[in-house]
């Protein structure tokens, strides 16, 4: 029978499959939609293997937390498009991801990949029919889970999980008490990326490669010799301040640093706050991004048909 577009484009929407991919099993099928989407995993699941060379840096980060605040996770799955990213079966799998790394103590990614997932055996099997049913090299990168004791966690999501932040406080107050603190340091986090806590945990391998860099640009500047060092000093303890979450300059407040921010709070509610930790996860920093032509991609596509 003849296929209409109506039915390849609903396909597509259903499966996120490659156009050319669900017109060719719809001709296999009769049209038959529910046969075709059967017909679309068993042929994703062997080209499965294919689509882990491609470049797979978008994704989403979901942070979870326990209802008590005192333990959270942070998960980033990737996919090759945005588009993907924004999948809600593609979401709901990292929210489940997000769950199971919280439940327990999971080694690392491969330990995650063997553990169990509901309906589908293990987490590489549902990660497996994820890829065939979206049609995209999906990937689980990395996890972390938080549970310290004596430890609250808050957190921030941007961008619809392009950017995910938890943050640890030491404190007695609970989860409600801090929450709006909690939000608004993670979200400090999230814009000014910073390296370390405080002053007193930049590493030592840190400031002496920021020596070297600036000693270099002062240099070129045309600084006398004997001024080098003098001023190479002051820059290095404006870059510090400014690397260390806890001196910032807070977002909301730019009369105030992060530390005097949670001092304040602290004040308040008559608990003692310390910032312990914090995790900043962006998705796809680090991954080697490849450039698409999308003109070429659709040229090929046609030239296939």
């Amino acid at each position: 029978m003849a296929v209409t577009a109506q039915q390849v484009k609903e396909l597509r929407e259903m499966t996120g499959a490659g156009m050319m991919d669900c017109k060719n099993v719809l001709v296999e099928t009769d049209g038959d939609m529910e046969k075709a989407v059967e017909h679309l995993r068993e042929k994703g699941l062997v080209k499965a293997a294919k689509k882990a060379g491609r470049v797979a840096s978008q994704g989403i980060v979901k942070i979870t937390f326990a209802s008590d605040g005192k333990a959270a996770s942070a998960v980033e799955v990737n996919s090759e498009t945005d588009f993907v990213a924004k999948n809600d079966e593609f979401v709901e799998f990292a929210g489940k991801l997000g769950n199971i790394v919280l439940s327990g103590e999971i080694a690392d990614v491969d330990a995650l990949l063997a553990h169990g997932y509901e309906g589908d055996g293990t987490v590489q099997d549902a990660l497996n029919n994820k890829i065939a049913k979206i049609g995209e090299n999906l990937n689980v990168r990395r996890f972390e889970r938080f549970a310290k004791p004596g430890c609250v966690y808050a957190g921030y999501t941007h961008g619809g999980g392009k950017i995910g932040v938890i943050v640890g406080f030491e404190t007695d107050a609970s989860a409600a008490e801090i929450a709006e603190m909690g939000k608004d340091v993670a979200m400090q986090v999230a814009s000014m990326s910073p390296k370390f806590l405080t002053e007193g945990d930049v590493d030592a391998d840190y400031i002496e490669s920021e020596k070297k860099i600036m000693t270099q640009l002062v240099l070129n500047e045309g600084k006398a010799p004997d001024m080098v060092a003098k001023i190479v000093e002051g820059k290095i303890k404006k870059e510090i301040k400014e690397v260390c979450l806890a001196s910032q300059k807070f977002v909301k407040d730019n009369e105030v640093t992060v530390a005097q921010y949670v001092e304040g709070v602290a004040k308040g509610i008559g608990k003692p706050i310390k910032v312990a930790s914090m995790l900043r996860y962006e998705v796809g920093e680090g991954i080697e991004k490849k450039e698409e032509n999308f003109a070429e991609e659709v040229a090929k596509q046609m030239a296939g048909s």
